[in-house]
């Protein structure tokens, strides 16, 4: 029993730190052939389609009823300490600096992740990779570095997209419940709303981004075992990404924090 144990976890350990340097590998490498020639405009354009055009309507739909229940819950809660007016301050700031960039990146994240890594990965078991290596081209600058710049580019303008709409829904609710106007409301989200927030939510979302892009591809590279092998590689895709937005929260808000 003791020893099943022990060797369970240090089969989990050893594919996990397998995975931080793979990905960790991938990073540099992706950064590094990115930055040269030749340079690769139409993959990334199209790739800026597929991940942030056809994630807009998912990512506008979360965005407004995470602002219009937040709102809802700003509501029945700032009475209680006589505050009733700085619901806008709270919705905007709320939605700007968390909420807005980790539900985008985990939105785009499920979608867009998921799906680089059911494509990679079905070009992996059909030695599709390998041929490209054997024809003397870089998988990783025809296949990993478009998705990389097109999901870094991408997720700050559809975080922008993210935070107007859930400060709408801020907005509807306090037209609705409290009857305040829409001058008084935009009042007070621009007296508490300064540019340090703005850009403190859109820097996050670069990362998340960067995140996205990285673990989506090694996991799509790294498949093997036929169509059960791109399944997992689609299901660890979208857990490893999901943990890794959360935890790079916390360091980026703790950091930006001290700035």
């Amino acid at each position: 029993m003791v020893h099943g144990l022990i060797y369970y976890l240090g089969n989990v350990t050893c594919r996990c730190v397998r995975q931080v340097g793979g990905m960790t590998l991938l990073s540099l490498q992706s950064i590094y052939l990115s930055l040269t020639p030749p340079y690769q405009v139409r993959p990334v354009l199209y790739q800026m389609d597929q991940i942030g055009i056809k994630s807009l309507f998912i990512v506008s739909i979360t965005a407004l009823f995470t602002g219009l229940v937040l709102g809802l819950q700003t509501m029945f809660a700032l009475p209680r300490f006589g505050a009733k007016s700085y619901l806008g301050a709270v919705v905007s700031l709320s939605v700007v600096r968390e909420m807005g960039p980790v539900l985008t990146a985990l939105v785009v994240g499920g979608r867009v992740g998921s799906g680089m890594a059911a494509e990679l990965g079905s070009m992996a078991v059909t030695e599709q990779v390998d041929a490209m290596r054997a024809m003397g081209d870089n998988p990783i600058k025809r296949l990993v570095v478009p998705r990389m710049l097109a999901c870094v580019m991408v997720l700050p303008l559809l975080t922008v997209v993210a935070d107007a709409l859930g400060i709408v829904g801020g907005l509807v609710i306090s037209l609705m419940e409290i009857e305040r106007s829409f001058y008084l409301y935009f009042n007070v989200v621009q007296a508490n709303l300064v540019i340090s927030d703005v850009v403190s939510g859109l820097a996050k979302s670069v990362f998340f981004g960067f995140i996205i892009a990285i673990v989506g591809c090694y996991q799509g590279l790294s498949t093997r075992g036929g169509t059960q092998g791109v399944g997992l590689s689609t299901t660890l895709s979208v857990v490893t990404s999901f943990i890794l937005i959360l935890v790079a929260d916390f360091f980026l808000t703790k950091l930006f924090l001290t700035l």
